[in-house]
């Protein structure tokens, strides 16, 4: 058997070896499926999956309803929904998902260790184990993470220059999300050095809400701390209410918050993540395998204040906050 025909033959074999990888991007006439999963309540149409995402993907060519299909999933804050709504979009025999949050990101992993995932905003995925490391995520994921416990002693030291004289900060979380109570672990920490007391309301449910509520009245806080995740940002009127009608300044993690009334907020903007996502995306249904992409971090963080908030909270601040807003709300 001569030279050439021998490199014919293992060129047809890698060929044939490579093409599931790569054969699906470069046929003209291909549909994906993109499945998106959320704790969070089910959108308006228009935000079925963020525009944000549809049209960072639609600028790389993934078009709806031409090339691509979107298939979402929400969970309205019920995290015991998520192993079923995973493994829906696994029957559905999506090409990748996008999740948004850690519960979210661990159904998807416990739903298939085969189609590729692509997390936004986990938390610590790391130290919940959800990947290997930053590096190298291994497996079938990677994505986005949103720096949350690293950005938590910047976020209270900037509640506390807010207000100087809080010595107390009452802090809710979703203490039945891992992820979310590793961020609260952290206040502590930071709180420690700060001098600060803390005050924690795990709430698991809707109704856990009222209690935390009624436990601040009796006790009350001098601020409050939010931890964001799909339970407290569907409910966030139920907490601007309360922060607002007991006038307590808080810190929250986004500015949805600051932008329905919530005094201050410090973290990164979605907007500048789902561009992220759908870069990955794009790797992934060209060939790239999710665990060889590192998972990436935020390069800016925003300081957003309402000082509309901050006027009927009857509290001044301080110009060494103000200036470094990224965005004041007049």
């Amino acid at each position: 058997m001569s030279l050439r025909r021998v490199t014919s033959i293992g060129l047809l074999a890698f060929g044939i070896l490579a093409g599931p990888l790569t054969a699906a991007a470069q046929q003209p006439g291909t549909v994906f499926r993109i499945g998106f999963l959320s704790g969070g309540a089910t959108p308006s149409e228009a935000e079925r999956p963020p525009s944000a995402l549809r049209q960072a993907l639609q600028g790389l060519g993934y078009v709806e309803g031409k090339n691509v299909i979107f298939e979402g999933r929400w969970a309205e804050g019920k995290i015991d929904r998520l192993p079923d709504l995973a493994a829906e979009l696994v029957r559905g025999k999506v090409d990748v998902i996008i999740t948004i949050g850690g519960p979210p990101a661990e159904a998807a992993k416990h739903a298939t260790s085969i189609i590729p995932i692509v997390i936004v905003a986990a938390g610590d995925p790391v130290g919940t184990g959800l990947i290997a490391s930053l590096a190298r995520p291994g497996e079938n994921i990677t994505g986005i993470t949103d720096q949350a416990i690293e950005l938590i002693p910047k976020r209270l030291e900037l509640l506390k220059e807010t207000v100087p004289k809080a010595s107390r900060v009452a802090v809710l979380w979703n203490s039945a999300d891992r992820a979310m109570t590793l961020r609260y672990r952290q206040v502590e920490t930071a709180a420690r050095a700060l001098g600060v007391r803390v005050q924690p309301f795990g709430v698991r449910d809707p109704s856990d809400f009222d209690g935390a509520f009624s436990a601040m009245n009796r006790d009350r806080p001098d601020a409050i701390f939010i931890i964001s995740d799909a339970l407290t940002s569907i409910h966030r009127k139920r907490v601007l209410d309360f922060a607002a009608t007991n006038r307590l300044p808080a810190m929250y993690e986004h500015n949805l918050y600051v932008n329905d009334g919530g005094l201050m907020s410090y973290g990164p903007s979605s907007s500048d993540m789902w561009p992220r996502a759908a870069y990955y995306v794009d790797r992934i249904l060209k060939g790239a395998k999710p665990g060889d992409l590192p998972v990436e971090q935020p390069t800016r963080y925003y300081l957003v204040i309402n000082l509309k908030t901050a006027k009927s909270l009857g509290l001044k601040i301080p110009q060494s906050v103000l200036i470094r807003a990224d965005e004041v709300i007049q």
